[in-house]
């Protein structure tokens, strides 16, 4: 589906280590190989134990897992918005983004400058957030510039002007207040009126609280990760707390001395799981499957996704053609052990159009063209 999450954040806060060690997960852990489009972007393996299960049980010729793609994009500083630093770069490559992994620095290490003096990882995404914000300003200006006229014409263009420019007033003054887009309630028609000005902080975020080795297991009683927990939660956004530089080394390990170097460290899976795995949440996205003899794959597609809508994943022929789709839940799969013992049981459903896809469906679709 081609959506991507951002990488964003100070200089020297792990944005490059998270990467890189996302990177080397992609190419390792799942026998997916890391896709280099660019420099510096990835595409990453979701990983998914109910895709692992039902390739267990059908024992195909392949496993294909679903997929994110992370952008590692340049770090900001103050200033950003008036081009300072690669603050032009930092901003046109995040306007290309679907979504937003913010890493906050909460470790000490004087041997790493931080570039705003000292550790505070609220202040450092108040710097970010000032930095979009001011760059959203100019944008909703220029589009005001433009309602403006139009609103002095008349009949229904003349209303439609009016009514964007009262949007973009109250957006505008949200920014000028410091209050990013996605923080200022708008509704889903506002959002849809205001999506072409691909705002930087209309962007859902997720946040990374980038702790050391040695904070690990402590994480509850940590000043800084709690600083950014309540922050969080403030904006009803999520936080996953992982050591970045440990994560990278990982990734270097050997894969069968990787369960018990985790275990070692008091963890019962790298963290960059919870990273994926999150930021496919982030997206509004869910998973469902394929499973033949020849391939077991996990397919993308939004919540609240229709069945011809899903069909037209795989190929487009499969939603103008959609017929019907049959569908069991990959539980009763693994349960009953077989397709044929799932539709014995009574378990295994014939669908129409409407039919809104459950995240963990097996599916199998039937179409003509």
């Amino acid at each position: 589906m081609a959506l991507s999450i951002g990488i964003v954040g100070l200089p020297n806060v792990g944005k490059s280590t998270l990467f890189n060690a996302l990177s080397a997960a992609g190419a390792q852990a799942a026998n997916y190989p890391f896709c280099t489009i660019e420099p510096n972007v990835g595409v990453v393996p979701v990983p998914d134990d109910r895709l692992e299960k039902l390739t267990a049980l059908v024992k195909p010729l392949k496993k294909i897992p679903t997929s994110l793609e992370f952008v590692d994009i340049a770090g900001l500083v103050r200033g950003a918005s008036k081009g300072e630093g690669l603050g032009n770069q930092f901003l046109a490559n995040i306007r290309q983004v679907d979504a937003v992994l913010h890493v906050l620095r909460c470790f000490e290490d004087d041997n790493i400058t931080h570039v705003e003096g000292g550790v505070d990882p609220v202040r450092d995404r108040d710097v970010v957030d000032t930095e979009l914000c001011l760059k959203d300003l100019e944008t909703v200006e220029k589009r005001r510039e433009r309602a403006q006229k139009n609103a002095k014409m008349g009949g229904k263009a003349g209303d439609e002007a009016k009514a964007e420019l009262a949007l973009l007033d109250r957006v505008k003054a949200g920014l000028d207040s410091g209050i990013t887009v996605r923080g200022q309630k708008l509704t889903a028609e506002e959002h849809a009126a205001i999506r072409e000005l691909f705002l930087l902080t209309d962007k859902p975020v997720l946040y990374v609280a980038n702790i050391s080795e040695k904070q690990i297991g402590k994480e509850d009683a940590d000043p800084y990760v709690k600083a950014v927990r309540e922050m969080a939660a403030k904006e009803g956004a999520g936080v996953v707390v992982l050591a970045a530089a440990m994560e990278s080394e990982i990734q270097q390990l050997p894969e069968e001395e990787r369960p018990g170097f985790l275990e070692s460290a008091g963890l019962t899976e790298p963290g960059l799981h919870k990273v994926v795995r999150e930021g496919y949440k982030l997206l509004g996205l869910q998973t469902y499957f394929t499973v033949g003899e020849q391939e077991c794959r996990a397919w993308t597609i939004h919540k609240g996704d229709k069945a011809p809508q899903a069909a037209g994943v795989i190929h487009s022929d499969f939603e103008r053609g959609f017929i019907k789709a049959e569908v069991m839940r990959w539980e009763d799969l693994i349960k009953y052990g077989s397709e044929s013992a799932v539709k014995e049981k009574g378990l295994l459903r014939v669908e129409g159009k409407e039919y809104v896809v459950q995240d963990g469906d097996c599916m199998h679709f039937r179409f003509n063209v």
